[in-house]
């Protein structure tokens, strides 16, 4: 069988409610010339058949920066690495409110509060923590999540208590990959922190970072664990180097490798978000509106960790000019 039949034949079956295995997968990997934009239209037909035809956005603050003890091989703010990444402790309740609002106002129906480090547990930060999440809740109509390393069953239900909706875990890469990102902790503990958040009864966001130097083979490998762990949406993010870090010199991406990315990740994960997020603007250049064609469902709009993003009027065109409409809920 042709690739394009695969293709348009995968589709279907995927639309009655089969799921792709690691052999569909990586068929689809062969996709090429017209056959790759066809494998795009399908993912798009995939995406607003189980998810819809508007756009998810939401927005982050990096709420506390710098001198992480993780030596993740990608992240500027790894006390490992010599970056020129500002370091400073969590910022207060009023600037994380106010980041939330503004975020609304640009369209977010999910603002996350990013901190640096390992994890978090009970003490000062956790308070002010749960305190700004509970005015969140009571000043703005965002939704919020956190981000906050890794974290335990007594943590996740402190935070849902205290009104965090979903709790964001990237799981970065394969299992099979990840002993070349990160030695600092094991990949176990990332899943136990999915598992931690969904035992709370929290909705849970986990993706990863591509463009590591790891395979496709386990890029669908990551999407499989996702799957298993049943995850309400998934960052997807292209590696932005930053130098100082050990992947400062890494190049191994092309806008359409990371559309063929997102595609294969639909076929997956056909009834779940795709956001796209860091690294959009450098990777995929004047492509950026081919995200959704592919089968992204929504998108971080505004400042990514470290470095800027658009103006968010620029993407909510975009939008517009796609015929999308932009969700005023689905915070996942």
């Amino acid at each position: 069988m042709s690739v394009r039949n695969f293709v348009q034949n995968l589709t279907e079956k995927v639309l009655t409610g089969y799921l792709v295995t690691t052999e569909d997968a990586l068929r689809l990997t062969g996709a090429d010339g017209t056959d790759l934009y066809l494998l795009f239209a399908e993912a798009g037909r995939i995406r607003e058949h189980f998810v819809g035809s508007t756009v998810t956005l939401c927005s982050i603050i990096n709420a506390k920066s710098g001198k992480c003890p993780e030596n993740c091989a990608f992240c500027a703010q790894s006390a490992h690495h010599s970056t020129a990444v500002a370091s400073y402790a969590l910022v207060d309740e009023d600037e994380m409110v106010r980041c939330a609002k503004q975020a609304e106002d640009n369209g977010a129906s999910c603002y996350g509060i990013i901190t640096s480090g390992t994890g978090i547990s009970k003490g000062d930060e956790l308070d002010r923590i749960c305190a700004t999440l509970r005015r969140i809740r009571s000043e703005s109509g965002v939704l919020p999540s956190c981000s906050l390393g890794i974290m335990s069953d007594e943590t996740a239900l402190i935070l849902k208590e205290a009104g965090m909706v979903t709790y964001h875990h990237n799981l970065e890469t394969a299992r099979s990959f990840f002993p070349n990102i990160c030695s600092t902790h094991d990949y176990q503990e990332d899943v136990e922190t999915v598992k931690a958040a969904k035992r709370a009864g929290l909705k849970v966001c986990s993706g990863g970072i591509f463009g590591l130097g790891e395979s496709f083979d386990q890029r669908i490998e990551m999407a499989l664990t996702l799957r298993e762990l049943n995850v309400d949406s998934i960052p997807v993010n292209f590696l932005d180097p930053v130098e100082g870090t050990r992947l400062a010199d890494a190049n191994f991406l092309t806008p359409l490798e990371c559309l063929k990315t997102i595609a294969i990740y639909r076929f997956l994960l056909p009834d779940r978000q795709i956001k796209v997020c860091g690294g959009r603007d450098k990777n995929l250049r004047e492509l950026q509106s081919w995200i959704f064609m592919a089968g992204a469902s929504g998108m971080m709009t505004g400042n990514y960790l470290t470095k800027a993003g658009r103006d968010p009027e620029q993407d909510r065109r975009m939008i517009g000019d796609l015929g999308l409409g932009i969700a005023t809920c689905g915070c996942g």
